[in-house]
């Protein structure tokens, strides 16, 4: 009984009439917070309003219109399934046009009345936004751009737009439609529940029972296939391989004592050093062999 005690209070506070008393206008009593951004400690807001920066591409203002959008419970009645809902779904204007909004909120909770997709440079968030708690009015303006498209407009309150508080505001010619608007377009999902039973209960029918798979066979067994032989290992290789570990070995502590203390770059310059010195001893050394074995040879030659 209690609980609906409090369902008819919350419908008849969606639906009770307003008196122009009720109606609060916040315009007056908005301050200005910069960047377009107005707001009040009654629950009013306005962000990204824009009155005179034209968008690029836009020359100079097209026309200047203002519309009135109300909010509220009673509006959705017409829509089966949705709870909350705009009394206009869709809104077409002229590109470059100056819009002021005057959005009314005919519910005793918050709406919001937040359009989608504008250039960021110009609306912070690429977004324009009217919000307002309580049965009250509040205005915004903002200059649309340029070009054919069509923007989403909503309410982001929780549930609010997937309850039906949702439109579309075509500029120009528009870019198509979005979908699940009110009376517009069909809903993504829709809140059809007895069809959703029936459907349920058809699938069940439908379905077989599952049958039981027969059990896999052993497959027969194979004789273990043949290990391929590894190759066997150059032994020069090998050779080659400890030798140059040992002499890794022999030079670990003299060149831990000399790289001591360096940075990377200097060790790596050192190093380059010694090779070099190394190289040029070697060259020196065959040098001297090459020439050692010419001069025997002369000597050992008749007639030398």
């Amino acid at each position: 009984m209690v609980k609906l005690l409090l369902v008819g209070v919350l419908i008849a506070g969606f639906s009770a009439p307003l008196t122009a008393q009720e109606l609060e206008d916040h315009d007056a009593m908005l301050m200005d917070h910069g960047d377009g951004h107005l707001m009040d400690m009654g629950g009013g807001m306005v962000m990204g309003q824009n009155p005179d920066k034209l968008p690029g591409g836009c020359d100079s203002i097209s026309e200047t219109k203002e519309v009135t959008v109300h909010a509220g419970h009673k509006y959705a009645e017409k829509f089966p399934g949705r709870m909350f809902a705009f009394d206009t779904q869709e809104f077409n204007f002229k590109p470059c046009t100056k819009l002021t909004v005057h959005f009314v909120n005919e519910d005793h909770i918050r709406h919001q009345w937040m359009m989608h997709g504008l250039p960021k440079y110009l609306y912070p968030k690429g977004m324009f936004h009217l919000e307002i708690t309580g049965p009250a009015k509040i205005s915004g303006t903002l200059i649309l751009p340029p070009g054919d498209q069509t923007y989403l407009v909503h309410c982001d309150i929780a549930q609010h737009m997937e309850k039906g508080m949702k439109a579309q505001l075509k500029v120009g010619k528009g870019a198509g439609d979005l979908p699940s608007i009110p009376g517009v377009t069909a809903y993504v999902l829709t809140d059809d529940y007895k069809a959703d039973l029936k459907t349920l209960a058809a699938k069940k029918v439908e379905e077989p029972l599952p049958v039981a798979a027969p059990a896999p066979s052993a497959p027969a067994a194979q004789p273990p296939a043949a290990q391929p032989q590894a190759p066997a290992q150059d032994s020069g290789i090998s050779g080659v391989t400890v030798i140059g570990l040992a002499i890794g070995l022999l030079l670990t502590p003299y060149l831990a004592r000399k790289f001591k203390g360096m940075s990377a770059s200097e060790a790596v310059a050192y190093t380059f050093e010694m090779l070099r010195n190394l190289i040029e001893f070697a060259v020196k050394q065959i040098s001297r062999l090459f020439k050692r074995i010419f001069s025997n040879k002369s000597k050992m030659l008749p007639g030398s």
